[in-house]
C-alpha cells in the first residue's frame, strides 16, 4: 500500500464521529498533508537528538512509520 493511503487510513481509523455536519467538506489531501508535516517534525526532532546513535535514530524513525501503519518494505517469502 502506498504511504498516502496508509496515512489516510490511519488518521481516519482513529477518528470518532459524534456529530454530522452536512456542509462540512473534509479534504483528504489536507488530512494527509497535516499528518505528513507532523511526521516530518518528529523525524527532525529525532535527527537533531545528539544523545542518540545513528542506529537509534533509524530505529526511532522506523517505529514512527510503524505507528501510522506504514509498510516497512519487508516482504516475507512464502
Amino acid at each position: 500500500m502506498d504511504l498516502y493511503k496508509e496515512l489516510l487510513i490511519k488518521v481516519l481509523a482513529e477518528q470518532k464521529i459524534h456529530i454530522a455536519v452536512p456542509d462540512l467538506h473534509v479534504n483528504a489531501n489536507e488530512i494527509v498533508e497535516l499528518q505528513s508535516f507532523q511526521m516530518l517534525q518528529k523525524i527532525k526532532a529525532i535527527i537533531n537528538n545528539d544523545s542518540l546513535s545513528d542506529f537509534a535514530r533509524i530505529e526511532k524513525i522506523v517505529r514512527l512509520f510503524k505507528q501510522i501503519g506504514a509498510d516497512d518494505g519487508n516482504k516475507q517469502a512464502f
